[in-house]
């Protein structure tokens, strides 16, 4: 019997409890030997369960009858003021939740926020900075090589910045979903132990700056967006050294390609 070909619809599958019991332990050692869904699976669980914390207290609570009503197109009827602001709310509530289920499905908005690049570049880090055997794709010995191959595959041109006055080393890099786009990851690592990401995608030309952390804690992700170019660096460094190796690297990276700082 050939072994069954899973896709990213399993990977929903899965999630939802609704993947057959029998394929499961299959299921998980195709995510072991495909970095990339595996990471996209653990976005996925991440995303999920936020959004669930986030509408616990709605999701499972009957539609109105005149919410539903509107939606199915009955006539509407006068009301108060306060009553047509109140379900104009719910109405509001229902568009979001779809919009949710939408995501889940497997659906992409065509303006992704720079929060939800911040949440890539979390993702990523925390699925490959704490692998100890297989971190990188590329080793970081052969610098030209490894940006080479990282330019190629995602339309960008990247250097490697180098971080060795903060005191990291280059790892090496990888290549990770970034949406319906790739991004390029690069590892770099002190002698301490301490990991710190370099996330590179495409992104919009509007100029945007700002750090994140998710609701849970975790890793905090400096980013900026400019020129075609979406960086964040992810860390659990204090926010000011984070912060001094986050200017170096995004200094380095537009230099490299060609892009005056303003």
């Amino acid at each position: 019997m050939n072994a069954r070909l899973y896709s990213e619809r399993d990977i929903h599958l899965a999630l939802d409890g609704e993947l057959p019991e029998d394929e499961r332990a299959a299921f998980q050692a195709w995510l072991e030997a495909n970095p990339d869904m595996k990471a996209r699976s653990q976005r996925y669980a991440t995303d999920d369960a936020m959004l669930r914390g986030v509408f616990d207290g709605v999701l499972d609570e009957p539609v109105p009858f005149r919410l539903e009503s509107a939606v199915n197109g009955d006539a509407p009827s006068r009301k108060p003021a306060s009553q047509r602001w109140r379900m104009a709310a719910a109405a509001a509530v229902l568009v979001l939740l779809g919009g949710v289920g939408g995501y889940f499905l497997g659906v992409n908005n065509a303006d992704e926020s720079d929060d939800r690049m911040a949440e890539l570049a979390i993702s990523a880090h925390q699925t490959f900075a704490a692998d100890q055997t297989r971190p990188v794709e590329v080793d970081g010995s052969d610098k030209a090589y490894l940006t080479g191959w990282l330019s190629k595959r995602t339309g960008l041109k990247l250097v490697a910045p180098d971080l060795s006055s903060e005191g990291f080393q280059l790892l090496g890099g990888r290549l990770v979903p970034a949406g319906t786009s790739t991004a390029a990851l690069m590892l770099y690592a002190d002698d301490k132990g301490n990991r710190i990401s370099v996330y590179v995608t495409t992104e919009g030309t509007e100029r945007t700056k700002g750090t994140y952390v998710l609701e849970g804690g975790g890793p905090q992700a400096i980013y900026w967006q400019d020129e075609g170019y979406g960086c964040a660096i992810v860390g659990t460094l204090p926010s000011d050294v984070l912060s001094v190796v986050a200017k170096d690297a995004y200094r380095q990276l537009l230099a490299g390609a060609g892009i005056t700082q303003s």
